[in-house]
């Protein structure tokens, strides 16, 4: 199999706390990350430490609950919180003719009514939507959105120091992060579909970064850079996918790129992935001043990763547009 992409071994992040790891070990995982991040915008991580029996379960209850009708999964449909069951043909990825062919389960950090975030009115602050009649999902997703969350966290410690900052610098702006992990569900797209649909159209992701398991039916592809051509990012036993989002392109002034990507489900069969948007606090303050760009560089105005991730929420996903109009 021809793999184009990067692929970095992640394994020294997670042999400890991160206090206890090996500086030498971040620096060498830093620059691998430095130069896919400055390049395709999208690399391989194996030794992420997620418990393979943890991908399995989550991977069960998924398929368990997608394969449920319809009317069953809508007692749970999306809320205003972006939790829960969203259904087919509910997001248009920005610029694209056609909806795309696929639904998917949402869900975030679970936090109770008297949370100080959610006292203060964060939006997408609050409790999931669990479906009692899928009892296997919630203890499956739960532990998957923290092994992966873990996993994550020791990532960005790493994207830090290859963009020559504080390696606690994205921990500190992680206290209660808005990380969405969503089962997603493709089924096949026939041979003669028109041209224009795709399980996701093309898109660039909107946080910072997302890390994405993915079964072994193809499908994921990305845009190379220099050639602008679409290449395959197949599945590789053991991995997950990474890739920066507008978030962190943002954040370092450009020199990460955030990369167009789509799904095309030729496979003839159902396609199962697990994607989980790893970004920051809502209030966090997304500024590339703060990574040392000086001022008179700096392409973007500050905005807080909440507002920002919410405008794209409006623009791509319909469940949006029906909760402000019933307002």
């Amino acid at each position: 199999m021809t793999v184009s992409l990067p692929v970095i071994d992640i394994a020294s992040l997670r042999a400890g706390s991160p206090g206890a790891v090996d500086p030498r070990a971040v620096e060498a995982v830093a620059a691998e990350i430095r130069a896919a991040c400055t390049g395709p915008g999208f690399f391989y991580i194996r030794g992420h430490g997620i418990p393979q029996p943890v991908i399995d379960a989550a991977v069960t209850a998924a398929r368990d609950l997608f394969h449920l009708p319809t009317e069953t999964k809508r007692l749970v449909a999306a809320n205003a919180l972006h939790r829960g069951w969203h259904a087919m043909g509910g997001a248009l990825m920005e610029g694209a003719k056609l909806a795309d062919r696929k639904e998917f389960f949402s869900i975030g950090l679970e936090l109770p009514a008297d949370d100080e975030t959610v006292l203060a009115g964060e939006k997408l602050r609050g409790p999931n939507q669990w479906p009692a009649f899928a009892p296997a999902v919630q203890p499956a997703f739960s532990a998957y959105y923290r092994e992966v969350g873990a996993c994550g966290a020791a990532l960005l410690s790493a994207v830090a120091v290859s963009l020559g900052i504080d390696p606690a610098f994205f921990a500190a702006r992680y206290r209660k992060p808005l990380q969405r992990t969503q089962a997603i569900y493709y089924p096949p797209q026939q041979a003669d579909a028109d041209a224009e649909e795709f399980g996701v159209a093309a898109h660039t992701d909107f946080g910072c970064i997302t890390l994405l398991w993915q079964d072994d039916k193809g499908g994921l592809q990305v845009r190379e850079r220099q050639s602008g051509q679409w290449i395959e990012a197949p599945p590789l036993p053991g991995t997950m996918v990474v890739n920066v989002g507008d978030l962190l392109g943002r954040w370092s002034n450009d020199r990460f790129a955030s990369t167009p990507h789509r799904v095309l489900n030729r496979s003839g069969q159902e396609r199962f992935s697990i994607a989980t948007f790893y970004d920051p606090d809502f209030s966090a303050v997304v500024d590339p001043r703060a990574l040392g760009v000086p001022d008179a560089e700096a392409r973007y105005e500050p905005i807080t990763a909440g507002q920002h991730i919410l405008n794209r929420f409006d623009r791509a996903f319909g469940y949006r547009k029906a909760l402000a109009a019933a307002q």
